[in-house]
This record gives C-alpha cells, structure tokens and sequence, in this order.
C-alpha cells in the first residue's frame, strides 16, 4: 500500500474560538505566546508552532517565525499518542488484549527469548529490546521488517524493568494493528485516529510528492558540558547515553523525503500543534465513542512505575502515554507546574510536546523545527511553555 498523506483539501481548515467563550483568559494566552516567541525573536529557532484547545475547540493556533501558518512538522515521538489511540481501539475491540503474547499473533517476532513478550509490555516499554535497529531502509517494506523482528535479541528480561523503547516496540505495535484488521497500519491510524476526529492535517508515511509542506529540522545551539547538565539534575548524566538512538544524525534523516514515506510509528507522525491540541481533546471527551469508557483509565491510569534510569524518577506511564505525577518529577518527564497529576501525552524529540489536563480541560501543543543542542535550554523552555499553558484557563468558568 503506498504511503498515507494527510488531507490537503484545505491546509487552514481549523477554526480558532473565541478563547473567553471557552472559558480562557485571553491575557495569559497572550504570556504563552510572548514565551514562544523568544526563542524566535532571539534567533535561535527557525520557527515554531503551538495551540491551546478547550471544550473540544480550538482556542489559540499561533505559528511563529519562517514558517506558514499551513505548514506541519515532523513530530517525533508525539507519533506515539495517536499510535496509542489505535491500540486503544483494538483493546475496547476484544481484537487485542494486554496480556496476549506478541507471538501468538506475529510468530516471526517469537524468537530469541522474545516469545513472552505481551502488548503491555510494548506500551509500557518494559519488553527488553530497547535499542534494536530498525533502518529506513529494511523498514520500508513489510518482509524487510519481519525479518528484522526475528534478528531481535533482548537487552534484559522482559517486564524486569523500564527503558524507554525510541522506535522498537512501536514497529511491533504497527505489525500488531496489521495482523488484527487486516489494514496497512499507518492507514488504519490516519483514517480511524486522526481523520475520524477531524485531523485533516495528521499524516504517517508521506509520500515524497506529498512533502512540500514540511518544515525541515535544522540544529541549533551547541551541546551543554557534562558539568552543566550535573549543576542542573544534581547527577551525572552522559549525553551519547541520554540520546541513544535518537541521534542528532537521526533526527536530520526525518527530512529526507524517502524516510519520511516509511512511517515509522514511533516517531514519523507529521501535523501541526492545532493537530496534536485537537487529539488530545478527543480523548478526554471521545465524541464518536470510540474508546469509551475506558479511555481516560487508559490515558491516565499508571501501569508502569518501574524507575526510569535517565531521569532518574519513577517512569510514570499508561498504556502509551507518560502521565505527569506531582512536581519534581513531573517536569523531568516533561509537564510544567500548575497541571494536575493526572496530565497526560507525550513529547517528542527537539522540544516537541502535546498534552491533556482533564482537571482543567486544556490540551496544549508546540512544535519546532530547531532541534536545540542544549538540552538544558530545550528542557527549560518546554517546562516554561506547559506551565504557562496550564494556568490560561479562568478558574470560576468551571
């Protein structure tokens, strides 16, 4: 099947309301747009892009910088949200449950201890194969992947304890959503995840004549010293180790048009913030009743607690997502104060990130395409964005 664009029919289709309407406080969006801006005005990012949504409606869609309105970014691992949401579906379905073996239903996967892997485990990122390779090229077509599963040698004993998988488990998961509905699973996400919903701009696997909206990743700024990131965490934490496969070298090969068409569910996604802020409404209302009522216990609901060895706190997450957990250590998984600790959603690499208070209502998003080198920087400013979004609702309006 070939790769599954997004609906070009009209690249500004998203209508913003009025944000009083909705119960925001037009000043404190006006401060979350002023902190977005920053970085812009300072020249250290090329453009950015984020959305505020409320009640099911857009309240604030804001691109800054060298970049159209109607453009979209690579999102990284905010890929995992939606690929979430499809597991969702499949799980309320009866087609999958968490604690089915991964090899019952794809036996090329059953190989080299990894027979007992469940789909839990793969959402939890407790399976135990964290680093194995997956290259655009073998990925592109589906016998390149199975055999790739079947060269797959765990790391650890699956379910002993937690590793964040950056693209391994959600290949799996992909192959999952393939063998149960019998769909390419990037159509199967587009069309019953974003496009249910009315994400006309979300797409996985574009194709290359399909690309001229992307805005490129380019690096910024110059990594911190191992000093400066132990001034700050108050521990010693090596970059190369941080990073993993998430290379900057990596990162740069999403703007080649032909690894951008593979898809790669754990981290390929393209859309823009209002996409990401829109999503995340969907899941805590579900208009079209497509995970109730189990979603929000999904969303939110803590499955794997198990320390996470980069952060250094307890990894903090559901079936797919991250939730946030009290301050500190919800801002070292990403959140800003001021949101509740059942938050939810996912970052993504280069300072991407898309959440969902359900105390407030507000789902938040911000995307760029400056993959700043100082992670310490980066990390400030997600912080700084999600806790100024997480106060712009007025506290009277219910």
């Amino acid at each position: 099947m070939p790769p599954v664009a997004a609906d070009d029919s009209n690249r500004d289709a998203y209508e913003v309301t009025d944000p009083v309407t909705l119960g925001l406080v037009p000043e404190r969006l006006d401060a979350l747009i002023d902190r977005a801006r920053r970085e812009i005005d300072e020249g250290l990012l090329p453009s950015c892009q984020l959305a505020v949504a409320r009640q099911g409606r857009l309240a604030l869609f804001e691109t800054l910088g060298d970049a159209a309105h109607s453009s979209r970014y690579t999102i990284f691992s905010c890929t995992k949200g939606l690929v979430a949401g499809a597991i969702w579906i499949l799980l309320r379905s009866g087609d999958l449950s968490l604690d089915v073996r991964v090899a019952e239903l794809v036996p090329e996967f059953g190989t080299n201890g990894k027979e007992v892997i469940t789909v839990e485990q793969l959402l939890t990122h407790t399976a135990g194969f964290p680093t194995a390779p997956m290259s655009a090229t073998v990925a592109a077509s589906r016998e390149g992947r199975l055999a790739q599963f079947a060269k797959w040698r765990l790391n650890w004993e699956p379910g002993s304890r937690f590793e964040y998988h950056p693209t391994s488990a959600h290949w799996v998961l992909g192959e999952l959503i393939e063998r149960v509905t019998g769909e390419d699973f990037r159509a199967f996400i587009v069309d019953q995840v974003a496009r249910r919903h009315g994400l006309t701009r979300f797409g996985l696997g574009v194709g290359p004549g399909e690309q001229d909206d992307i805005n490129d990743l380019c690096l910024v700024g110059q990594h911190p010293t191992r000093e400066a990131i132990e001034a700050v965490l108050g521990f010693p934490l090596d970059l190369a180790e941080l990073m993993g496969e998430v290379t900057d070298e990596a990162l740069l090969s999403f703007n080649q048009p032909e690894v951008r068409a593979v898809g790669f569910p754990g981290g390929g996604g393209v859309a823009t913030a209002a996409d990401l802020a829109l999503y995340y409404q969907s899941v805590l209302h579900d208009p079209f009743d497509i995970w109730s009522p189990e979603r929000l216990s999904w969303a939110t609901q803590v499955r794997c607690d198990l320390p996470d060895p980069l952060r250094g706190v307890p990894a903090h997450r559901s079936l797919g997502l991250v939730v946030a957990g009290h301050p500190p250590d919800a801002q070292l998984r990403g959140f800003g104060y001021g949101l509740s600790p059942r938050s939810f959603g996912h970052d993504g690499a280069g300072g991407q990130i898309a959440w969902c208070d359900p105390v407030s209502g507000v789902s938040f998003a911000y995307l760029t395409n400056g993959r700043d080198l100082d992670i310490l920087r980066e990390a400030r400013r997600t912080i700084g964005l999600s806790s100024r979004a997480a106060v712009v609702a007025d506290p009277t309006s219910g």
